[in-house]
């Protein structure tokens, strides 16, 4: 029996994965899977680039919106259950799923790779880990074992304890194992000049604020969501929580938005950049190149 086909599309943040997946969905009467640890979250729209229904154009889309960012922690466990039964009834319906995001962990997953270590839970040293801020714990990762550090979604305070207490029992993270996926991928990779890249990164900053992407991160405030935990999501709810508590000025606070989301943008590239399996497609994309090789891939029998 055939597997399902699965067209995932890869690249750091501001490439234009979105764009892409949409063009593609259009072409081949495909629904777009988002594969992003914080678009689940409901209300937090600018701060994480969720595609607007205008820019939907029409094209159905999973998995956002679908947790409270005051009350849920969404997990890995959760994605492969929510994006396994969206991928079934995709292709049950005969359209194509087609996977975009930027938490690399989590299409992992789906492609059967896994990361384990025989290390029970270490109670004592998780209550002082739990001390630290996100950052002090991503730090102290970096600092000791930095090649688990390059590859790790460092607004996930979860694992970064996970990683930093496998450290301290056995040295360092294990290198990650591959399982058979119970689907056929296609992975094409928009691979973006650094420079461009950074640039993007910096207007899309100024476009979002322009936005009231500030408004809605105070908003998510007023409705429960505490600035401890705008600090766990990450990049812009940390700078910008740290900017209405009075810590930073507005001016610092794009500065090291802007910094940060750079540092975040190198380690995807870093995570990706090993990955054998995937097809790059030079900057900016060739959607007619882009469209053959989806239609190769469809068209060939598994």
């Amino acid at each position: 029996m055939s597997k399902p086909k699965v067209i995932t599309i890869v690249g750091p943040t501001a490439s234009g994965k979105t764009a892409l997946s949409i063009t593609l969905a259009t072409q081949f009467s495909g629904e777009v899977i988002s594969a992003d640890s914080r678009q689940v979250y409901r209300g937090m729209d600018l701060g994480t680039g969720k595609v607007t229904k205008d820019e939907m154009a029409g094209i159905p889309h999973h998995l956002l919106d679908i947790a409270d960012p005051a009350t849920d922690t969404y997990t890995g466990a959760d994605f492969m259950r929510d994006a396994s039964a969206a991928i079934t009834d995709i292709t049950n319906r005969g359209r194509l799923p087609i996977i975009a995001g930027g938490t690399f962990f989590y299409l992992d997953l789906l492609r059967g790779l896994r990361t384990s270590a025989p290390v029970p839970p270490n109670e004592t040293l998780r209550a002082e880990l739990e001390t630290k801020s996100t950052a002090e714990l991503s730090s102290l990762l970096t600092e000791r074992d930095e090649r688990r550090a390059a590859t790790i979604d460092h607004a996930n305070r979860r694992r970064l304890i996970r990683a930093l207490e496998i450290v301290d029992s056995i040295g360092s993270v294990p290198e990650t194992t591959i399982t058979a996926s119970p689907y056929d991928m296609l992975v094409l990779g928009i691979d973006i000049p650094i420079e461009i890249l950074n640039e993007r990164i910096h207007r899309r900053i100024i476009d979002r604020i322009n936005q009231s992407m500030i408004e809605e991160i105070a908003n998510l405030h007023a409705s429960g969501v505490s600035y401890e935990r705008m600090t766990n999501f990450g990049l812009e709810y940390r700078s910008i929580a740290s900017y209405l508590q009075g810590n930073l000025t507005k001016e610092a606070m794009i500065e090291e938005l802007a910094a940060k989301t750079r540092q975040f943008a190198k380690r995807q590239r870093l995570w990706l950049k090993n990955d054998p399996s995937i097809i790059w497609l030079p900057f900016p994309v060739d959607t007619n190149e882009a469209v053959r090789y989806v239609e190769n891939f469809v068209t060939t029998l598994t």
